[in-house]
C-alpha cells in the first residue's frame, strides 16, 4: 500500500477555507441565537437599578477615654467591607420591609407568588384530573394531583424572609480606589428601587448618629459616675490625713512640720549658743592671760582709762625721779601716785575677768540648756516619723486623686459639648434617581452575548463537521489520505448545464467545456508518467463513483486528439457500455473469452468520435475465471499492438475481485473517487486491495465535483474554477 502523506498542521488558511465551506452553518448560527436571545429577553420581566452613591468619612474624637468605644481606624479594605455588611444586615433590611410593607408584595413575598399556581391551567389541569380518578385509584390521584400552595408563614418568618429577598437584590459596593460606597438596589417596581435605594442610605446614615449618640451618652454617664467616686474617695482620703494628723500631734508649719521646723530652730539656737560660748572662752582666756593691751581690746573702757592714768604717773615719776632724785618728796609722791593707779588697774582687771568669766559660764549654760532641747525634739520627732510616713502616703494618694478628678471633669465637659456637634461618618454624595430603563434583561447585551455565543457555537459545530466529514474533499486531502496524486478534479454535469445531452456524450458535444478540460488533464497525467500506460483500468471502491462516465469520457476525448483508443467493458456484472452506445445485447468481451466471438467482431466504433470499445456481452456468473485466463492476457496482448490507448472499466475494487485480477494484468490502474461522498477508510480499504493484487494505482481521479461549491472552499486545486479562466472555457 502506498505510504500516506501526513497532512499539514491547522493553518489560518485551513480554518478560513474551512469557514468558507461551511459559512452557511455559520450564518445561521449566528442569526437563529440572537432571534432566540432576542424573544426570551421580551418574555422576562423588567428589573430595574437604582444606585446612591454614599461617602464613608469616619470623624475623629478627642476624648481618649471613648477611644475603647468609638475609635477611629484607617480607612482600611476591611473597614469598607465592614460598612457593607452594615448596609446589607438583617435588621435594616427588616426596617426596609417593615416601612415599604413588602410582605403584602409578590416579589419579595414567595408565598403568595406560589399561591397563584392554581389559576394556572396545567394545575386546574391535574386537580380536575386528579378529582377524575380518586373515585378509580385514590394512589395515583394523589400522584397526579398537584400540590396545594404554601401556607402563609407566620409574621415573624415571613418579615425575615422578605428581609432576605431584599439583602439579595441589595448590592453595595466600593468604588475603586476610593472611600465612596455604591448601594444599588433592583426591583420590578422603578419607583420602589429608587425608594429602598434612599431608603437604605439614611437608615446607614441615622444607624451611625444613634450609635455615636448612645456611646457618648454612655460615656457622660460612665464619666458622671466616675466623678462621684473619685470626689467620694478624695474626701475619704482627706478625713483620714485630719484624723491621722490629730491623733499623732502633727502640726505643719510653713515649710514643714513643726516639729521639724522646731529641731530646725533649736538647731540654728545650739549653733549660734557655741558660738557665743566659744567667744567668751576666748575672750576669758585672754583676761586671764593678758596683760592690759588685751583687756584694753576686750572693750573695757574703765580699764582703759586707769591704764592711761597708770602710765601718765609712772611717766610723772620717772621725769620727777629724773630731775629731783628718789628721795623727793614730790618723787615720793609720785611713786605713790602710782602705786594708787596700779592698785586700781589691778582691781579693774579682776572685775573685767570676773565679767568674762560669768558670761563664758552663761553660754556654757545656754548651750547645754539647746542641747537638752534639741534631743528631745529629736525623741519627739523620731516618735511621729511613722506617723508622718502614713501622712505623706495619704496626701500623695490624695493628690493623686485630685488630678484624676480635674481630668475627668475636663473629659466630661468635653463630652458634653461633643454631643452638640456630633456628625455621621458618612454622608449621601448623590441620591438615587428613578431609572430610566430596566438593568435586566439588557436586550442589547443579550442579543450582543447570543451573537458571539451563536458565532462559537457555528465554530463548533463547523469543527465537528469537519472532524466528522471523513470524505474525500481536495486533492490536497487524497494525497494526504492514500498517497495516490490526484490527476484530475471531475466536474458535475448540473441538469441544467447538461440541457438535452447525456452526461457520456458531453465531452463530445462540449469539447471546451471544463468537464472536457478535465479528462485532457487526466489523459495528460497518465501520459506524462515515467512509463505511459497504454492499458489503463479505471475502477472505484463503490458503486456510483462516475468510474463509467470517467472511462467514456476518457476515452472521447483521447480519440477526439487524434489517438488510436479502445474501450472495454470488464463490469461484466452490471454493463454500462452497451446502454450508452446503444448495443444492447451485442456479443462482448465475455463471448471472446468463452471462445464463441472473435475479436474483430465484437470491436465496435463509436459513432460519436472514432472511439472503438467492446461491450460486456453475455452476463456470466463465472466471469473471475474468464479474466484470470490466458485468453484475457491474449487479448490484451493483442489489442496493444493496435491501439495507443485501452482503457478497461472495471467492477468496484472493494466487493468484486474482478477488479483486481483486471486491475494486474494493466499496465495502470486509475481509482475513482467520488468528491464529498466516499469516506476515506472505504478507498483505503480498495486501494489496499488492489495493492496486495499487484496492481500499479498511479492515480486517483476525483469524480462529480460541484464546481461552485469547490471553487469557494479555498483549497488550493478550487483554483481552476476561478472566473477568471472563464474565458478559457465554452459551455
Amino acid at each position: 500500500m502506498a505510504a500516506q502523506i501526513e497532512p499539514e498542521g491547522v493553518t489560518v488558511t485551513a480554518l478560513l477555507a474551512a469557514l468558507r465551506r461551511r459559512r452557511w452553518v455559520l450564518i445561521l448560527c449566528a442569526a437563529l441565537f440572537p432571534i432566540a436571545a432576542f424573544i426570551a429577553a421580551k418574555q422576562l420581566t423588567p428589573r430595574y437599578t437604582a444606585v446612591t452613591t454614599v461617602m464613608f468619612e469616619p470623624t475623629e474624637y478627642a476624648a481618649r477615654e471613648l477611644q475603647s468605644i468609638l475609635r477611629d481606624e484607617n480607612t482600611t479594605d476591611a473597614v469598607l467591607a465592614s460598612q457593607i455588611e452594615v448596609i446589607r444586615s438583617l435588621s435594616l433590611a427588616r426596617r426596609i420591609v417593615r416601612q415599604f410593607s413588602l410582605t403584602d408584595r409578590p416579589e419579595f413575598a414567595w408565598w403568595l407568588e406560589d399561591a397563584k399556581r392554581e389559576a394556572t391551567p396545567w394545575y386546574r389541569l391535574r386537580d380536575g384530573l386528579a378529582q377524575r380518578i380518586t373515585t378509580i385509584s385514590p394512589d395515583l390521584a394523589a400522584l397526579v394531583a398537584p400540590e396545594p400552595p404554601a401556607a402563609v408563614p407566620p409574621e415573624e418568618t415571613a418579615e425575615i424572609s422578605a428581609a432576605e429577598a431584599v439583602r439579595d437584590r441589595l448590592l453595595v459596593q466600593v468604588v475603586r480606589n476610593s472611600r465612596v460606597l455604591q448601594i444599588q438596589f433592583t426591583s420590578e417596581d422603578r419607583r420602589l428601587a429608587t425608594d429602598i435605594a434612599n431608603q437604605a442610605a439614611d437608615l446607614y446614615i441615622a444607624d451611625q448618629l444613634e450609635a455615636k449618640f448612645n456611646a457618648v451618652r454612655r460615656a457622660n454617664d460612665w464619666l458622671d459616675s466616675r466623678v462621684a467616686q473619685l470626689r467620694q474617695e478624695l474626701q475619704q482620703t482627706e478625713s483620714r490625713i485630719a484624723t491621722l494628723r490629730a491623733s499623732s500631734g502633727l502640726t505643719r508649719g510653713v515649710n514643714a512640720g513643726l516639729a521639724t521646723e522646731q529641731v530646725s530652730r533649736i538647731n540654728t539656737d545650739l549653733i549660734e549658743a557655741r558660738n557665743l560660748m566659744a567667744t567668751a572662752d576666748a575672750r576669758l582666756a585672754a583676761a586671764r592671760g593678758g596683760g592690759g593691751a588685751d583687756l584694753t581690746a576686750l572693750g573695757a573702757s574703765n580699764l582703759i582709762s586707769q591704764r592711761a592714768a597708770l602710765d601718765a604717773a609712772r611717766a610723772e615719776l620717772e621725769r620727777l625721779s629724773a630731775t629731783l632724785g628718789s628721795n623727793h618728796p614730790d618723787v615720793r609722791a609720785a611713786r605713790s601716785k602710782v602705786n594708787d593707779a596700779q592698785r586700781a588697774v589691778g582691781s579693774e582687771t579682776g572685775r573685767v575677768v570676773q565679767a568674762l568669766d560669768a558670761e563664758a559660764r552663761a553660754a556654757r549654760a545656754r548651750v547645754r540648756s539647746l542641747e537638752d532641747a534639741l534631743r528631745q525634739q529629736e525623741a519627739k520627732v523620731n516618735q511621729s516619723q511613722t506617723s508622718e510616713i502614713q501622712v505623706a502616703a495619704l496626701e500623695r494618694d490624695a493628690e493623686a486623686s485630685r488630678s484624676l478628678l480635674r481630668a475627668v471633669l475636663e473629659r466630661s465637659q468635653q463630652t458634653v459639648s461633643q454631643t452638640a456637634i456630633e456628625k455621621a461618618d458618612a454622608r449621601v454624595l448623590s441620591p438615587a434617581t428613578v431609572p430610566g430603563s430596566p438593568s435586566f434583561p439588557k436586550v442589547t447585551l443579550f442579543v450582543a452575548a447570543a451573537v458571539i455565543l451563536g458565532v462559537l457555537f457555528g465554530l463548533l459545530v463547523i469543527w465537528f463537521l469537519e472532524q466528522a466529514d471523513s470524505t474525500m474533499r481536495s486533492g490536497d486531502e487524497v494525497r494526504a489520505s492514500l498517497g495516490l496524486p490526484c490527476l484530475a478534479l471531475v466536474p458535475m454535469l448540473r441538469r441544467g448545464l447538461l440541457g438535452r445531452h447525456r452526461v457520456e456524450d458531453y465531452v463530445v458535444r462540449k469539447p471546451l467545456s471544463p468537464f472536457s478540460e478535465s479528462m485532457r488533464t487526466l489523459r495528460a497525467a497518465l501520459w506524462l508518467g515515467a512509463e505511459p500506460p497504454r492499458v489503463v483500468v479505471i475502477t472505484a471502491a463503490r458503486p456510483g463513483e462516475g468510474k463509467t462516465t470517467t472511462s467514456v469520457a476518457l476515452a472521447r476525448s483521447a480519440a477526439m486528439n487524434g489517438e488510436r483508443v479502445l474501450l472495454i467493458d470488464c463490469d461484466v456484472r452490471q454493463p454500462s457500455l452497451g446502454r450508452i452506445f446503444r448495443a444492447e445485447g451485442a456479443a462482448g468481451v465475455t463471448d471472446l473469452l468463452l471462445g464463441q466471438a472473435v475479436l474483430e467482431r465484437i470491436i465496435r466504433r463509436d459513432h460519436l468520435s472514432s472511439l472503438d470499445y467492446i461491450p460486456a456481452g453475455a452476463a456470466e456468473i463465472h466471469s473471475l475465471g474468464l479474466f484470470m485466463s490466458e485468453a484475457m492476457a491474449g487479448l490484451l496482448d493483442r489489442v496493444r499492438r493496435d491501439y495507443d490507448l485501452i482503457v478497461l472499466d472495471a467492477p468496484p475494487a472493494l466487493a468484486m475481485a474482478d477488479a483486481r485480477v483486471v486491475a494486474r494484468l494493466a499496465d495502470a490502474t486509475l481509482l475513482c473517487v467520488k468528491w464529498r461522498d466516499t469516506p476515506r477508510s472505504v478507498v483505503r480499504n480498495s486501494l489496499g486491495l488492489l495493492e496486495e493484487a499487484h496492481a500499479r494505482v498511479v492515480g486517483a481521479a476525483l469524480t462529480q465535483v460541484d464546481a461552485k461549491v469547490h471553487g469557494r472552499s479555498g483549497y488550493a486545486d478550487a483554483e481552476v474554477y476561478h472566473p477568471r479562466y472563464g474565458g478559457y472555457f465554452r459551455e
